[in-house]
């Protein structure tokens, strides 16, 4: 992956802000071991793929509520400040890649 323009976010994320997405993470991660014990159960095929298509939709939901905060704060930022072709560029490759 290429380097990013900035290392860190135009606007820190509140304390309540990282531990929403922490929280969300730690109940992907939950069921992605749930999947793992599924699995170990030999359970049904078609219940483990419900599972995985839940956890794909919890994964972008998370990824969605990122790139919201990205363009209404780094862009909008890097916009104002005269550095928005690069910051949208920026943006728009890790798009392609989150479509993949």
């Amino acid at each position: 992956m290429k380097d990013s323009l900035h290392q860190h976010p135009s606007k820190p994320r509140s304390k309540d802000e990282i531990q929403a997405t922490v929280n969300r993470l730690k109940r992907i991660e939950g069921q992605v071991r749930g999947i793992q014990k599924m699995i170990e159960e030999d359970r049904y095929c078609v219940d483990v793929l419900v599972q995985i298509s839940a956890i794909n939709a919890a994964l972008k939901k998370v990824g969605y509520s990122i790139t919201e905060r990205h363009i209404k704060h780094c862009v909008s930022d890097a916009i104002l400040s005269g550095n928005g072709d690069e910051t949208i560029e920026e943006l728009m490759d890790v798009m392609k890649q989150f479509s993949k």
